[in-house]
Parts: structure tokens; sequence; C-alpha cells
């Protein structure tokens, strides 16, 4: 069966949900350069979703820390469809500039260097 965008989509809201009620400040917290982040939901890039190959995905989310800062965070997935499971995340953009970015090759994505 092909997991469809509505399946990832869903995968990385019910991440984020489930990370937030076990937080104690209700927040979803990526950590980046050593600094954790308490986020908040702003969107998720349903336009964004795409495969990796290899049964693995990736979504762009963005989320907004407590100083206002929007971070662009990478979701990446792994699973069947009704049943995708976040394996990775990775801060993509800071206020909009990259510091990765990706290239289509073949219809799969890859990360390639900001040039």
């Amino acid at each position: 069966m092909e997991v469809s965008k509505a399946d990832i989509s869903a995968g990385i809201k019910r991440q984020i949900a489930s990370d937030r009620k076990k937080s104690s400040d209700k927040k979803f917290h990526v950590s980046y350069r050593g600094k954790d982040l308490a986020l908040d939901l702003v969107k998720v890039h349903d336009d964004r979703l795409s495969s990796l190959g290899g049964g693995k995905y990736f979504a762009c989310v963005d989320m907004k820390a407590t100083d206002g800062i929007i971070y662009d965070i990478d979701f990446f997935m792994a699973g069947e469809p009704g049943s995708m499971r976040v394996t990775e995340t990775s801060v993509h953009k800071i206020n909009g500039k990259p510091l990765y970015n990706w290239k289509e090759e073949g219809g799969v994505w890859k990360r390639v260097r900001v040039s």
C-alpha cells in the first residue's frame, strides 16, 4: 500500500501532540546545537510532504519558539499507512534562512549543502 500525504501529516501531528502531552510545559522539544528548543506548532506544510525512498518520508513543519523565532523543522518518518512514526527531526531553517537544502533526483529527495 502506498503512503499518502495525509498519512505523513497525521503521523507528524500525532507525534507532536504526544510529545507535548508528556512535556511539563506542553511544548514540543527539539535539540539544536546543544540547546533545547521549546516549540509550538504553527503549520505542517502538507504541500511539502515527500518520499526519500526506501519507505522513508519527510515533511517541513513551521514551529515557533517562546522568543518568537520561527524554526522550520524537517520530520523524517517511516512506517505503514495509518501508523507512520517519526524517526528523526532536524532544524532546516531559522527565520526562513536554510541550514541545508533539498534536491530531487529521480523522484527521491536528497539533502544538499547550502551554497
